[in-house]
């Protein structure tokens, strides 16, 4: 390249044209005051409208331009601007190959971000995420599920029959299994959205949503922190720092935990078992997985749906703009995609698992014991039940569990709340764990996990099937019947994530007020959303 410039580069005077005929009488008078090289430098002086100060160059000139050159405007084609050269010599210097790769990004663009195709094209990868979330991960979760059971079964075998063999059956080992069988889904999550981030398509994603995005209050950066959102809300609300408008961060911070974070996909997954048997297809496609990609779906429209209430309710006179590096394509490095898998998974175990393991152990001592003297009484009921023959004898062990349960000190407390929530169709065994889950969400499936096996005999039972065999107390019919477990996915997909997404809005805002409202209006829209359903069709 430098030798085609000082070689090929040519003489200035072959690679500029003359000045116009129209422009002669004032580069002969600019040549007659001012010391300049040539007539083409003397016509880009009188093609600066006339601004005197452009012309003191020349210490100690007094010359002024006459008003009748001031008109004259720049009229010079690429044949007079110095930056032809640079193309031409850069057309001799730069590769084929090089052009051709280019060619072909400009070309997916076109594509994939075409505002209708490549809209059917994202919506079309988000589907195909879901759907391998439920079909490839089952295998792998059914297997982690079995062998849970069966270490719990041999554990139990082995044990005395003392209280700390039953905490750790059906504490710690109830709370373990309830972290550990939902990391294929989670690990699958991250490693789609880490190939979508190392392939460059994520970009590409942000900018097609900017339209949409700056509609309703947000940004295309904001598609960041709402994608990210899907595994966690923590470090997606972080991520808004990126967003240069105040009311666009402050409006994607608030939004962002409607997105369903990995934490509410074990009780997705959970839930609807209850809604759709699992080997349920449409078109070809598996049932739950179509229920999971509209539940994220819907999480993603009440987002969209806020933020542009609050758009009309927040006033600002600040600029929005989108400035966003287009990367090239490229295939994903495997290590950084099996790196993000690792770290992420890592992450959620450790930090999930501690949280549920503290909360299993002791929701395990308070649904095993209560105050003095009732627990005692309900054995004391049911065995003159039994000997009565009101009950079967092999029904006693579930009975006694069940009776004892509900006396107990977390009894107590879901009886406390469970006029409030009896409207949604939930029990007081659901408002414990809708309590404790606000820790974090993922702790719901140990909570019930815990719930329902503290005592009871059936320790090889899976947890959806001790579920599956529960008894509405008014009613005596099954108690998650499809219509109850709709509810309460609504209500999950509604709520505030958990107490660690409000520590980080606060710190973000640096204001109690935004968690504050912000919890509020997605606990109403949460209850709205599930009393709607079960009143309506219950």
């Amino acid at each position: 390249l430098k030798r085609l410039a000082f070689e090929g580069g040519g003489s200035r005077e072959s690679r500029f044209s003359e000045p116009p005929e129209y422009s002669m009488e004032a580069v002969a008078s600019i040549k007659a005051e001012i010391s300049v090289l040539d007539d083409y430098a003397a016509h880009l002086l009188a093609c600066q409208q006339g601004r005197s100060n452009i012309l003191a160059l020349n210490e100690g000139s007094s010359w002024v331009m006459p008003d009748y050159f001031k008109p004259i405007r720049a009229e010079v084609d690429d044949k007079q601007s110095r930056l032809s050269i640079w193309k031409e010599l850069l057309a001799d210097a730069v590769s084929t190959k090089e052009v051709n790769r280019r060619g072909v990004t400009e070309q997916l663009d076109g594509v994939l971000t075409h505002p209708v195709y490549g809209t059917i094209i994202l919506l079309g990868i988000l589907f195909f995420i879901f759907q391998a979330i439920f079909a490839w991960a089952a295998p792998m979760m059914d297997w982690i599920d079995g062998l849970f059971s069966s270490l719990t079964a041999g554990i139990s075998g082995v044990l005395p029959t003392v209280w700390w063999a039953d905490l750790l059956t059906e504490g710690v080992m109830a709370g373990i299994g309830g972290v550990v069988i939902f990391i294929p889904q989670i690990a699958l999550l991250f490693g789609m959205i880490s190939i979508l981030e190392e392939t460059g398509y994520m970009s590409r994603a942000v900018y097609l949503s900017d339209r949409l995005m700056a509609a309703t209050g947000l940004n295309g950066r904001s598609l960041v922190s709402l994608v990210s959102g899907m595994a966690c809300a923590v470090p997606a609300i972080m991520a808004s720092r990126t967003i240069a408008s105040r009311k666009e961060r402050l409006i994607t911070i608030f939004v962002t935990p409607f997105m369903s974070c990995s934490a509410r996909l074990p009780v997705y997954v959970v839930l609807l078992a209850f809604v759709l048997p699992s080997d349920t297809t449409w078109a070809g496609f598996n049932g739950q997985g179509i229920i999971l990609f509209g539940l994220y779906l819907l999480g993603a429209v009440s987002a969209i749906a806020v933020a542009f209430g609050l758009k009309l309710y927040l006033k600002t006179e600040e600029p929005s703009y989108l400035l966003l590096e287009m990367p090239r394509y490229q295939f994903p490095q495997i290590r950084n995609v099996l790196m993000t898998i690792y770290e992420k998974t890592k992450v959620f175990v450790i930090e999930a698992g501690r949280v549920i393991l503290l909360i299993s152990m002791v929701l395990w001592c308070l649904s095993s014991f209560g105050p003095t003297g009732e627990f005692e009484a309900a054995q004391d009921r049911i065995e003159q039940e039994v000997a009565a023959g009101s009950i079967a004898p092999e029904d006693s062990a579930d009975r006694i569990a069940a009776e004892q349960l509900e006396v107990s000190f977390v009894g107590q407390m879901g009886r406390a709340i469970e006029p409030v929530i009896r409207p949604l169709g939930f029990d007081w065994k659901v408002g414990i764990a809708l309590i404790t889950s606000f820790a974090a969400r993922e702790v719901f499936v140990g909570t019930m996990a815990t719930i329902y096996s503290a005592g009871s005999a059936d320790d090889e039972a899976t947890i959806i099937e001790r579920l599956r065999s529960q008894k509405d107390e008014v009613t005596g019919e099954l108690f998650f019947s499809p219509l109850r477990a709709t509810s309460l996915i609504l209500f999950y997909v509604f709520a505030m994530q958990c107490m660690s997404t409000l520590a980080v809005v606060y710190r973000e805002t640096k204001s109690w007020s935004v968690p504050a409202i912000q919890f509020l209006v997605m606990t109403a829209m949460a209850y709205l959303a599930s009393l709607t359903v079960w009143q309506i069709w219950s």
